[in-house]
């Protein structure tokens, strides 16, 4: 006899996503069932395709399915739709949104210059890209903006409907104000300027559907990230910092600006966390070590993870060829491809815990 479809989903149930704490099947997650005889298969839906537990998921619901009477074969077809995590305070519903087409934005930020955010940015970005996440890249870094060059990106956006059209490459959308302003042109901008650059790359740009939009911020807490606190719904910030005191001392500033904006910081990332010698393999912690994820526990915020200094890097970043593109299979571009996965997780878990609190409140 035929297995039932409500067994088989009454099997499903003891799989659990370890992240929202409730089973696949109450989540939503199995999609187009399909039994043939003996054969089963089913989509397997999760909330992002760079879910770290992807695997886990996949192995489980294949496992609980063979073990309804009659099931023989089991095909599981894993596919994502990314959740959009909503925003909180001043990006509240009653802030005008900007980039309504994005589902989550990621500002990127430090407390000062020099540690290697925009790096983080672009590898974050691509490594999200590289799970099968439609992703953009926004350089905020009005005084600075080098992420054109780290992407080995020399075209110019062109204009499609009077909005420009985001520029291309390695699987990233990506826009800078570095695109606009002649090179070795220096931005002596005050605060209504900026702002105004700001508004302009958010809403002047035809960025289309993504799930993931990365914002590399310029250094510090001033009107770039007001402006983009009160013009674009962001569903989390990330903080990346070196070891030493100075620049922790400046990170954990950054980190009570999105606070009192009530923008969630996802985690903090210590950059040139230590070197190793290609020839001896000796470790050296030359900016000493341990601080970011000291400061993260004070704070109380995840601690997503150390970058060492590492020459692949820097060269990556000069000749337009990150490391997650140039050694994907290393153990730097690993290191970003985990905290890409983190931080998906975390945005998923943030809608998912939204989405319940909005059902409580329609309930009540």
């Amino acid at each position: 006899m035929a297995p039932k479809k409500e067994d088989i989903l009454e099997a499903l149930k003891v799989v659990i996503d370890p992240d929202l704490k409730k089973d696949i099947v109450s989540l939503g997650f199995i999609k187009e069932m399909v039994i043939d005889g003996s054969s089963v298969s089913f989509d397997l839906e999760l909330t992002t395709p760079a879910c770290p537990l992807k695997a886990e998921l996949e192995k489980g619901a294949r496992e609980a399915a063979l073990t309804v009477d009659g099931v023989e074969n089991v095909k599981v077809n894993v596919t994502s739709s990314v959740r959009k995590a909503g925003p909180g305070g001043m990006t509240a519903p009653k802030i005008e949104n900007l980039i309504p087409s994005v589902k989550n934005v990621i500002a990127v930020a430090s407390g000062k210059g020099g540690v290697g955010k925009s790096t983080v940015s672009v590898n974050l970005a691509l490594a999200m890209a590289a799970e099968g996440a439609k992703v953009g890249l926004l350089d905020l870094d009005i005084y600075g903006p080098s992420i054109p060059m780290m992407m080995g990106i020399q075209e110019k956006p062109k204009n499609v409907d009077n909005k420009m059209a985001p520029v291309e490459n390695h699987g990233v959308r990506m826009m800078s104000l570095g695109f606009l302003v002649p090179n070795n042109e220096p931005l002596i901008w005050r605060g209504p300027m900026v702002m105004s650059a700001v508004e302009q790359l958010l809403k002047d740009v035809a960025w289309g559907d993504l799930d993931y939009l990365f914002i590399d911020l310029p250094p510090g807490t001033g009107d770039a990230q007001l402006s983009l606190t009160q013009k674009a719904h962001i569903s989390g910030a990330v903080i990346v910092t070196t070891p030493q005191d100075v620049a922790l001392l400046d990170a954990t500033k950054g980190l009570a600006m999105f606070k009192k904006t009530n923008v969630e910081v996802f985690g903090i990332i210590e950059n040139m966390s230590f070197y190793l010698c290609p020839n001896c393999g000796e470790r050296s912690e030359i900016f000493s070590h341990g601080g970011a994820r000291k400061a993260s526990e004070k704070e109380n915020v995840p601690f997503l993870g150390e970058i060492p200094i590492n020459l692949n890097i820097r060269e990556g970043g000069d000749n337009g060829s990150p490391i997650v593109i140039s050694d994907p299979e290393g153990p730097v571009a690993n290191r970003f491809r985990e905290m890409a996965k983190a931080l998906a997780a975390r945005i998923s878990i943030q809608s998912f815990q939204e989405n319940e609190e909005n059902k409580t409140a329609e309930a009540n």
